[in-house]
């Protein structure tokens, strides 16, 4: 095999037309594309953290912009007749985390200006709802097309303060009041796209959006984010013979060391075995496993929830629970489990169709080192009650 045939693998690029132009592996899953645009007009996905949720929400944007030469060679490519352009408006809070009251309510302003300004609105507006409903009255009017809306970590503003019960009440009126106008433009709209960690109730953040989809758990979109198994065997085959060659070990011994460390998670059953995509991308190119996910931050929203929870890393062990218990809003939940599900601590092993319950666990070694070694420092308090030495949380 020559290595200098091998394509950059796109460790760290979230923007697809990025990932095509510099001749990137891309791990094709515009069927998937496909698939969302037919399902509902208003679609919500949540996945883990470092999944490739940004880049999925940005090969949307290429898709509604009729980028068709970004697609050549994809599974979408030999299925769409039309391409038609759509004005698309994107929207990502990623940046938006560790802020109060005012610094949210300036982000948004900020973030609606740079929207605005590409369409040449001067808006006189003080508040997010307004003038999200002028910009997406705006893109139809000048285009004469509906108008995509795609939002990219919607629960981020939200998430670090989840713990902080005021202040959390007032960030929440906040991303519903900049989310109420997605269902009076309904006319005006052709696809909405929400995507983030965490579920949050409709009720607290989508109150107005009574017909968004929720396809998190729906089996038909089981690898929307991450890489299957069938996926790296097949499209990732010549850098696993790449990786085998470097450590002078074989295809099979590859394959299981880097099925044991990363692989193991299912947002649904049945559904394929799902590898780490953050981690796997980062394995390949260094030739060595690694903890990469831990390694790109542990959540501060993660900590103060254990904290509140009186959970340590050593009780995390298989659970019973039927979907009711942790697929979830995370703001009503009576136990960490949804959170540990949602955020990918937990994943779905096994499903008893008779019973509805589904055994959760932790994914694989990384996860299950990783919460030792990188979250056991949080945990630092002394019992002195019975004599005993405890680990609790600081």
């Amino acid at each position: 095999m020559d290595k200098s045939t091998l394509k950059l693998l796109p460790v760290g690029i979230q923007t697809f037309s990025e990932v095509i132009d510099r001749g990137c592996l891309y791990i094709d899953k515009t069927e998937y594309i496909r698939k969302m645009t037919k399902c509902s007009k208003y679609v919500f996905l949540s996945r883990p953290r470092r999944f490739g949720k940004s880049l999925l929400v940005s090969t949307l944007q290429s898709y509604f912009e009729g980028k068709k030469e970004l697609f050549k060679g994809l599974y979408i490519d030999s299925v769409e007749k039309e391409w038609t352009v759509y004005p698309v408006l994107k929207f990502s809070m990623a940046s938006a985390k560790h802020q109060d009251k005012a610094q949210l309510n300036s982000f948004l302003g900020s973030m609606l200006e740079r929207e605005e300004r590409k369409w040449g609105i001067s808006s006189h507006s003080e508040y997010a709802n307004d003038r999200l409903t002028n910009l997406i009255i705006e893109a139809n009017r000048q285009t004469g097309k509906k108008v995509v809306v795609l939002i990219d970590e919607y629960d981020a503003p939200l998430l670090d303060v989840s713990h902080k019960g005021g202040l959390m009440d007032e960030m929440r009126q906040i991303m519903r009041n900049f989310h109420s106008p997605l269902k009076d433009c309904d006319p005006y709209l052709q696809f909405v796209f929400i995507t983030g960690i965490t579920k949050f109730s409709q009720l607290s953040i989508f109150s107005e959006l009574n017909n968004l989809k929720n396809i998190s758990m729906l089996p038909e979109f089981a690898g929307v984010c991450g890489i299957s198994e069938d996926e790296m065997l097949t499209q990732m085959s010549d850098y696993l013979d790449d990786y085998s060659n470097t450590l002078g070990i074989t295809r099979q011994e590859t394959v299981s060391e880097l099925k044991n460390q990363y692989d193991g998670y299912h947002f649904t059953w049945p559904s394929p075995d799902i590898y780490n995509p953050f981690s796997l991308l980062n394995a390949l190119q260094d030739k060595m496993l690694k903890s990469y996910w831990f390694e790109s931050g542990t959540p501060t929203f993660l900590i103060e929830k254990l904290k509140e929870f009186n959970i340590e890393p050593s009780m995390f062990k298989p659970t019973m629970s039927m979907s009711s218990s942790f697929d979830v809003p995370t703001e009503n939940m009576k136990s960490i489990t949804p959170l540990l599900y949602q955020s990918g601590y937990l994943t779905i092993k096994d499903y008893d169709r008779i019973s509805q319950l589904y055994t959760l666990d932790i994914p694989n070694q990384e996860i299950r080192i990783g919460l030792m070694e990188s979250l056991l420092p949080n945990y630092v308090s002394t019992s002195s009650e019975k004599g005993l030495s405890t680990i609790g949380l600081m």
